[in-house]
This record gives C-alpha cells, structure tokens and sequence, in this order.
C-alpha cells in the first residue's frame, strides 16, 4: 500500500469516533476496547502530523484540521462501504449519477425506463441537488450541471441547445390577450432567480427598452417556475427542453406563436477523464446524449408548434 494511505484501521477508527463523539461508543461499535481505538487515533495524528482531536473529561470534539480531514475521507469511505455492499449482493456495474434537481426531475427520470430497457445490466444510483459533485469524495461517476461551463480539470459534454422563451398556460394566453411581446409588461411575470439567461436579456432582444423591474413569483428551481406557470400565476421565461414534459401535455405553450427564443448551452454531463475508462459511464453518457440529440423536433412537432425561422440574439456576453 502506498505510503501516503493510513492503515484503514486507524480511518475507521477515527470516523467512528469523529460521527459518535465518544471513544467508548466507537470501541462498542468496532468491537474494540476504548485502548485499542485510542491507539488507532494516536498512530493516525502521528502518521498526519497534526491533532484530530479536542479531548476533555466529558466529551471529544473535533480540531479545525480534523473536521477539514473528516470531511475528505467520509465520502471515499462511505464509497468503500457501498462498494463493499455491492459486491456481498451480488451487484455490479453500480453507476452513481448526481444532477440538478429540475433536471433529474422533468428530463431524465421520465426516461429512465428506456435507459434501463437499454443497459439491463448497470445498477443506478442517483441523487440530486444544485451543489456540484466533489469527485474527490468518490460518491459521483458523472455530474450533470446547470451553468457556465468552466471545469478546466473536468471533461464536459453539453446535452443539448435549448430554447429559452416565455411560456404560459393556454387560459393565461388566452385571458390576458397576450399578442405582442410588449404586452408581458402588463401580466405578472415569474423569475426563475438561477436561470443563465433572465427576462431583461429577452426584452432586449426584442427591442424593448423597458424591463420589468419587479416580478411576481420568483423560484430557485426551474422545475418550480414551470409548476408555478401551468398554474396559471404568470409567464415563464424558462427552457423548452427542460419544460418539456409541460408542451407535450398541453399544459404550457410559447406565448408567441411565431416562438421568439434565446439560445443557450447550459446543461452539460461532467466527470474526471480518468472515469471514461469505465463503460457503464460512456454508455451512460452516449444514451443521454443520444437521447437529447434525437427529441427536440419531434416533441416540439408534438407540442403543436414550428421551430422558429429567425433567431433573435442576446446582448454579447449574455449567452
């Protein structure tokens, strides 16, 4: 074993003791005499060069370098553990996938069915939120992330061009009388706050000087923006292929008929290089690409309307 890699019994013993705050309760739980664990933290703090732990008559606590410490090895060891479960039952081909929540939500667990028709054979994990995968801790082959692309040290593969436009449900269109793209400073609007493109972009590219200063609802998930439309609360300014599932139900559709859109690549499958050498990544990375390159027309034609021919531009820089 490389000499930069603690004997293991010393790492379970310190995350026994680091989660249970108590040396007596990680000896129970390890089966170890309270002597023994303290030697194992001993043996650690002397092979690191710095101290762990806060000792005191009454409890234990972690030191500044040792919670920093915690929380880089808790996730390679939490991997360990479900390798290792994995391999007692029989499992193989385990492919952890983390993602944005709307996402995971509107875009890729509607098709999950077709991915595991299509590799019977890889085991998923998945898990979602808008914190970025630490690769480092081990949890994650594959991050799918919402932004601007810049992971220098990452491989990155955008999943599709979307079409951000404003998109209402068919009663709102209907109620408000909506037919110029002026007419959205009188409706309420809904703000979807972490979206790389926001009203003001739109209206600018539609040669409006005044932007709305305020707005409605405002959401921190796209998902929750979308829901919030097909309500009837307002108009959304949010992607067609992550509201999807919304046209193809009827119960949103652009605003516009002649479907004014910005551009935008913002969704982008992300992993360490070294993890394409695993096949139960490319395959996943393939389908999902495959996938998203082959549905925009043929939802959009389900949807009920055309691609537009012209293609307004956002100010440089805002793209």
């Amino acid at each position: 074993m490389s000499s930069s890699f603690p004997p293991f019994t010393c790492l379970a013993a310190f995350e026994a003791v680091a989660r249970r705050r108590s040396f007596t309760s990680a000896a129970s739980e390890l089966h170890l005499t309270a002597s023994a664990v303290s030697h194992q933290i001993a043996k650690l703090e002397q092979f690191l060069a710095i101290r762990l732990f806060e000792r005191t008559a009454h409890n234990v606590e972690l030191t500044i370098a040792g919670d920093d410490y915690l929380r880089r090895v808790s996730g390679a060891m939490a991997a360990i553990g479900a390798a290792t479960d994995n391999a007692r039952k029989g499992v193989r081909n385990t492919l952890h996938v983390h993602s944005t929540p709307s996402f995971a939500t509107l875009w890729l667990m509607p098709r999950l069915t077709d991915f595991a028709k299509d590799h019977p054979s890889i085991s998923l994990s998945m898990s979602a939120s808008v914190v970025h995968s630490d690769f480092s801790a081990g949890h994650t082959d594959i991050d799918i992330r919402y932004g601007a692309a810049h992971w220098p040290q990452l491989a990155v593969k955008t999943i599709f061009d979307e079409q951000i436009m404003p998109l209402a449900s068919p009663s709102f269109i209907r109620r408000h009388r909506i037919t110029t793209p002026e007419d959205l400073m009188n409706v309420p609007l809904i703000q979807s706050t972490v979206g790389v493109l926001q009203w003001p972009d739109w209206f600018t590219a539609q040669k409006i000087a005044h932007t709305p200063g305020s707005y409605a609802y405002r959401f921190d998930r796209a998902f929750m923006a979308l829901d919030a439309a097909v309500q009837g609360l307002g108009v959304a300014f949010e992607s067609t292929s992550i509201g999807e599932p919304h046209l193809r139900k009827g119960r949103l559709r652009p605003v516009f008929a002649s479907g004014e859109y910005l551009p935008v690549q913002a969704h982008f499958l992300v992993y360490p290089e070294r993890h394409a050498q695993r096949p139960e990544v490319m395959s996943f990375v393939d389908w999902v690409l495959e996938r998203a390159a082959s549905e925009p027309d043929r939802e959009m034609r389900k949807a009920g309307w055309k691609r537009p021919s012209r293609r307004p531009r956002p100010e440089p820089g805002k793209a």
